[in-house]
C-alpha cells in the first residue's frame, strides 16, 4: 500500500502527527468519542446495495479488510483477561473491569475495524489468559 501525499493546513500539522503515532485500537476510541460529544457519526452511506453472490461465488476467494474482535466467555482466569482488556484498549481498571464482566451477559466488542494480523494478535493474547473471542 503506497502513502498518497496530503496537503496537512499548518493549523492541523500537530494533530495530524499525533494521530499518525496512535494505534488502531486508540483511534478507534477516539472516533467514538468524537461522535458521542459532537452528535455525528464516521461512517459513510452506504450508497449502492452489493449484488447478490451467484453460485460460483466463494465466500474464501474474498478475504475481509478489517475485523471486530468480539470477547465471548472470560473463561476461569477473569484478571488475567482484565489485564489483556487493558493492555490492548489502553482503559483503566474499572472500564476494563466492567468490559469483562460485561461478557457474562453478551458478547462484549473490544476493538472494531482492525486488520487481520492486529486481531490475530489479539485473539492470541486473549485466549492465552484463558477467554473465548471471535473475529468478524
Amino acid at each position: 500500500m503506497t502513502e498518497e501525499k496530503v496537503e496537512v493546513p499548518k493549523k492541523f500539522e500537530e494533530i495530524v502527527k499525533k494521530i499518525e503515532e496512535m494505534s488502531v485500537i486508540d483511534l478507534s476510541e477516539l472516533v467514538k468519542v468524537l461522535e458521542k460529544k459532537f452528535g455525528v457519526s464516521a461512517s459513510a452511506p452506504m450508497m449502492v446495495a452489493s449484488a447478490p453472490a451467484s453460485a460460483g461465488d466463494s465466500p474464501a476467494a474474498e478475504e475481509k479488510a478489517s475485523y471486530t474482535v468480539e470477547l465471548k466467555q472470560v473463561g476461569d482466569k477473569k484478571i488475567d483477561v482484565i489485564k489483556v482488556v487493558r493492555d490492548l484498549t489502553q482503559k483503566g481498571l474499572k472500564e476494563a473491569k466492567e468490559l469483562v464482566d460485561s461478557a457474562a451477559t453478551g458478547p462484549q466488542v473490544i476493538a472494531e475495524d482492525v486488520k487481520k494480523e492486529d486481531a490475530e494478535e489479539m485473539k492470541k493474547k486473549f485466549e492465552a489468559a484463558g477467554a473465548q473471542v471471535e473475529l468478524k
